[in-house]
């Protein structure tokens, strides 16, 4: 079993190492920029007839929309980054998940700008009710994270015996088997949805919902990963306040994997909640482990 850990300790940091990380940190600033000129051509030339979808887009009617695609570039390499810390901490990991569904966020506004109407009532409008949702979310989220990981560094340091560490190398090994599922299926849903776009045959007849391309997916299986986590820790812990956190922030997960089912402002309130819920579970876990 040690010879096993010992085995995802050294691949982890082959794979991991600080060198191939700014690497694909240097290929994600490129590919944001290639992305971003890409998707001004395309929006100019269907401004000019260039060309013709099967299936319209509302990404390509405004520059403003642009923005969308470096976001989604930068926020595929945020997944990567949550995959590397993973293995850290329980608290570290949900923490970057907080952030990862804030830039989700931020992204969804870039996209609903161009479809706001500014000659009605603003409220009688639900693109217009959407946009006011996301910006007061993407406010109170913001702060929500802020007091996390303000409190987060409130945690009482654990010494490191040769249990944890058992327990970071499973957690090691759960990293490296997400690696290909991320790139799989970012590859899969990419391909999916642009076939859709440029008009192959397909089952769908609608243009799947952007927002929620590949994250869905992706946090139902970190979901599953999560719980897989969640079961190995009690093999390494026995204490109360530890399995409840820990069971704690899966909560958090599935409510964000929820929030992709929904819209408008249960969309929020769901993302919200999720980090509420995260926060309130950390601040009792403190306090529990200052007492003991």
């Amino acid at each position: 079993m040690s010879r096993t850990l010992s085995f995802f300790d050294a691949l982890f940091g082959r794979i991991f190492s600080e060198v191939n990380q700014k690497l694909i940190e240097r290929v994600t600033l490129w590919l944001s920029l290639f992305g971003f000129v890409l998707h001004l051509v395309l929006i100019y030339s269907k401004k000019f007839h260039l060309f013709h979808f099967e299936l319209e887009s509302q990404l390509l009617d405004d520059p403003i929309s642009a923005i969308y695609t470096p976001f989604s570039i930068i926020l595929v390499y945020e997944i990567y980054l949550l995959i590397v810390y993973l293995p850290r901490s329980f608290t570290t990991a949900v923490s970057k998940q907080f952030e990862i569904i804030s830039l989700i966020l931020i992204r969804r506004i870039f996209g609903d700008i161009p479809k706001i109407d500014l000659n009605v009532n603003w409220l009688d409008e639900a693109a217009n009710r959407q946009l006011v949702y996301d910006l007061l979310g993407v406010l109170l989220i913001y702060f929500l994270i802020f007091l996390f990981n303000y409190y987060q560094k409130k945690l009482p340091k654990v010494p490191v015996n040769e249990r944890l560490k058992r327990f970071v190398s499973s957690k090691k090994a759960i990293s490296l088997i997400l690696l290909p599922v991320l790139i799989i299926t970012s590859i899969y849903s990419a391909v999916n949805w642009l076939g859709v776009l440029f008009g192959v045959p397909h089952n769908e007849t609608v243009l799947p919902d952007i927002n929620a391309v590949f994250y869905n997916e992706f946090f139902t299986i970190l979901i599953l990963a999560d719980v897989f986590i969640l079961l190995l820790s009690f093999q390494y812990t026995e204490r109360y306040s530890q399995l409840v956190r820990n069971t704690g922030f899966v909560i958090c997960t599935i409510l964000i994997r929820l929030s992709f089912g929904t819209t408008g402002l249960a969309n929020i309130l769901l993302i919200v909640s999720s980090v509420l819920f995260g926060l309130t579970i950390l601040r009792i876990y403190n306090a529990m482990e200052t007492e003991r």
